[in-house]
């Protein structure tokens, strides 16, 4: 029987939120013997059907990790983009419709948008195919215990990603499993998968950026950039018209194509209206 490592979650720049290259996800991958990965952009399949595309060394299989009002769920297998902030219901009919599997990330993670307080009613009604029951970027294992217990108890496969968004992260978790050649036969054969994992934490997401005299560049937040180039978060740039503020160049990395209540909190908290609902 062949078997293979699989990382079932993890991230290129075009999430926005993160920094991976396709030519970098080729090079880790061969480092870490991966060899299938599902690139799970937020809100986004695109970078995932290019490399699925190309021979990269490695065998990408096309996934989304999409918001919805009720956290975060992530389609495998997929050859259309769903549309974020979706209902999770309608979230899963289009995954499914599509041949694709539904995958319930780091369910039980408070910091990150999750579907725990919703998970077991999906699991319940026949809604979700995987629960990931170990994600390398979860430092205190309770949420991941959690995760395996809810699975163990709907009699659910279990999955594990690195949720990588920056090289040095893919491969800190998989899932050594038999070969598989499509959905039906990847649901199949984790019930043979062993799980691999470590934390492995995020690198910064938003590094200072030095002014042109080496000094740290430290500016306020809320006004437009003093030497007018985006602030140093990574993201997709929008264009914000504020009153009071005029024309504030921002890159918000959920706007397009990540998390849409981001930018809704931005301009709240731009606004100053944040909290007051």
């Amino acid at each position: 029987m062949s078997l293979v490592r699989v990382d079932c979650h993890l991230h290129t720049v075009a999430s926005g939120d993160a920094v991976t290259t396709l030519d970098e996800l080729a090079e880790r991958a061969a480092r870490e013997n991966l060899d299938v990965v599902f690139i799970t952009d937020h809100n986004e399949i695109s970078a995932a059907v290019t490399a699925a595309g190309q021979n990269v060394g490695v065998r990408v299989i096309v996934g989304e990790e999409i918001r919805t009002p009720d956290g975060d769920i992530i389609g495998l297998f997929l050859t259309e983009r769903v549309p974020y902030v979706l209902p999770v219901a309608e979230v899963v009919a289009r995954i499914r419709s599509q041949g694709g599997l539904v995958y319930a990330p780091h369910p039980f993670d408070d910091g990150r948008s999750s579907l725990g307080r919703v998970l077991p009613g999906l699991c319940a009604a026949g809604a979700v195919d995987i629960v990931e029951v170990f994600n390398a970027k979860i430092e205190t294992q309770g949420p991941n215990e959690r995760a395996l217990a809810l699975a163990t108890a709907y009699a659910l496969p279990g999955g594990a990603g690195s949720d990588a968004h920056d090289p040095a992260g893919i491969g800190a978790a998989y899932l050594e499993m038999p070969d598989f050649d499509g959905p039906a036969s990847f649901l199949a054969a984790l019930a043979d998968a062993r799980i691999t994992g470590k934390y492995r934490p995020h690198a910064p997401r938003y590094p200072r950026r030095p002014a042109a005299s080496g000094r740290a560049l430290h500016v306020d937040p809320l006004q437009a950039d003093p030497v007018r180039q985006p602030f140093p978060v990574v993201g997709a740039v929008a264009e914000v018209q504020l009153a009071r503020l005029g024309p504030l160049e921002v890159q918000v990395g959920v706007v397009l194509p990540g998390e849409a209540d981001a930018a809704v909190e931005l301009e709240a908290l731009l606004r100053g209206t944040y909290g007051s609902a």
